[in-house]
């Protein structure tokens, strides 16, 4: 039986605590606090190792996300030229193979068009001389006053 295998085992036999998840959460919330803190505070060698390990985690991620945008939108590829040949107006176009890309920029087109014809609206409305300088009757008397 392989050791150092205590924690595994108490865990799969007594379970976990009703906030673990709530308490891991919170943790991993409040770690980009102590990261920050620790950046500030470091100095020396350690600042410089520390910094390089993060200049190497930002690396990382920046190459994860341009991975993911580019697996997200396809472009067109270069392809074969066919045996007909395209038009003058057509030539430019892109067409984009993914359905995302292809809604989010019919989208674009909807928000600009929208944006022409918007038209600010004003938010008071307005009364007339007469309602604003009228004279407000109230109270209980004012309707039996009949002379």
């Amino acid at each position: 039986m392989p050791q150092n295998d205590y924690i595994d085992r108490h865990t799969k036999l007594h379970g976990k605590r009703l906030d673990h998840d709530e308490r891991v959460r919170k943790r991993t919330a409040r770690e980009a606090h102590k990261v920050a803190k620790d950046s500030q505070s470091f100095t020396g060698l350690r600042a410089k190792l520390y910094q390089k390990k993060r200049h190497h985690e930002k690396i990382q991620m920046k190459k994860q996300i341009r991975q993911k945008e580019e697996s997200n939108v396809k472009s067109a590829g270069p392809q074969e030229p066919s045996s007909t040949p395209l038009p003058q107006y057509l030539l430019d176009r892109s067409q984009p193979t993914s359905a995302k890309a292809l809604s989010s920029a019919i989208k674009n087109k909807r928000k600009e068009s929208a944006a022409k014809f918007s038209v600010p609206l004003p938010k008071v409305k307005g009364i007339s001389e007469e309602e604003m300088f009228k004279v407000v009757k109230t109270g209980k008397k004012t309707a039996k006053k009949g002379w």
